[in-house]
């Protein structure tokens, strides 16, 4: 079996920091050896060690922590791992070199400066592969591996609890408040659905902008902002549509969830939900950027109850083919057996 150690030096909230707990513990079910390594954060570690791991905390501070990387020499020393996972820049940067197949994850377009050890890298959509053969790696070191969600079912949220008629439309939107995920279109969106309310589940350096947009544009009475939530189930469920507005969006792990709900999607065309969405089948996409086009798509599915019905059985059917905890566990496992005691030279310049 092959031991591996995982390095996370995530942001308190994220989509790559909840998908590093969720594959951890998936690989812990499915008997994977390991060892995990994160950034300081109690909630992050209570919930790792209530899944039986027990994860080292380690500061991932500037380039003088020299605590990290005495800590991360002692737990590759301890654990004496085959593969070393290291999530983002900062883990690969601070990953010493040793006798074990390093591989970094990109859940974006990042710096490649940060890999430069790497043996291998692990893209989660194939356009983020084809970036890093681009960017000079041979392709047999690059590889894509998607993500999964959580397919956990909860009961709904009690809409009355936020001042929301249950006889209302509710769309529900997750995700940081920032620029890429364009919010501001969405509520330009909403404008144009009169009788619909919106929950926001999110939090981000946009927020105070945000919540000042929806009041100009007259909608605020009409859209609550959650903050960032962990009952996403029972946001889920309370909810007739999921919209996705992002500007940039490079996989798209909120559809993937919404998908695993059987919930109806409606989504900006950036990247990732452009892949993953085929028009009328599984989603609803509307251009990139277009609150007129939004708005459109969002009142097409919420008037069209047969739509909404093939969508929602369209998605979650794309979810179980491709994208169940099982499946990529699956792969990650296979992966790892493919390369361990293969290291390759490093990428070109």
């Amino acid at each position: 079996m092959t031991r591996v150690l995982q390095a996370m030096a995530g942001a308190e909230y994220g989509g790559a920091e909840a998908f590093f707990v969720r594959l951890a513990l998936a690989m812990h079910k499915a008997g994977v050896e390991q060892r995990l390594i994160i950034r300081d954060n109690h909630a992050r570690a209570e919930t790792l060690r209530k899944g039986g791991l027990a994860p080292a905390e380690l500061p991932f501070g500037g380039r003088f922590d020299f605590r990290t990387r005495a800590g991360f020499r002692r737990e590759i020393h301890q654990f004496k791992p085959d593969v070393v996972l290291t999530w983002m820049n900062r883990a690969s940067h601070f990953c010493p070199r040793g006798d074990f197949v390093h591989v970094g994850r990109l859940g974006g377009y990042y710096d490649l400066k940060y890999y430069a050890g790497c043996d291998h890298l692990i893209g989660n959509t194939q356009d983020i592969v084809d970036y890093v053969v681009r960017n000079g790696w041979s392709a047999d070191r690059a590889h894509y591996l998607p993500n999964f969600v959580s397919e956990d079912r909860a009961p709904p949220q009690d809409r009355m609890a936020y001042y929301t008629p249950e006889n209302s439309p509710l769309i529900l939107a997750l995700g940081r408040l920032h620029e890429n995920k364009g919010f501001d279109v969405l509520l330009k969106a909403l404008s144009q659905v009169p009788e619909a309310y919106l929950w926001i589940a999110g939090d981000g350096p946009l927020r105070a902008e945000t919540e000042g947009l929806a009041s100009k544009l007259g909608v605020k009475p009409r859209v609550r902002f959650l903050g960032w939530r962990e009952d996403v189930a029972a946001l889920f469920a309370s909810a007739d549509l999921f919209v996705c507005p992002s500007r940039h969006e490079p996989l798209g792990n909120v559809v993937l969830e919404a998908w695993a709900q059987g919930l109806p999607v409606v989504a900006a065309d950036s990247l990732g939900p452009g892949t993953l969405i085929e028009q009328d089948r599984n989603g609803v996409l509307a251009p990139v950027d277009d609150p007129v086009a939004l708005g459109k798509a969002m009142r097409r599915v919420l008037s069209n109850q047969a739509l909404a019905e093939r969508i929602a059985d369209g998605g979650r059917r794309t979810f179980e083919e491709r994208f169940t905890e099982t499946a990529i566990v699956a792969q990650y496992k296979a992966f790892f057996e493919r390369i361990t005691g293969r290291c390759a030279a490093s990428p070109e310049s």
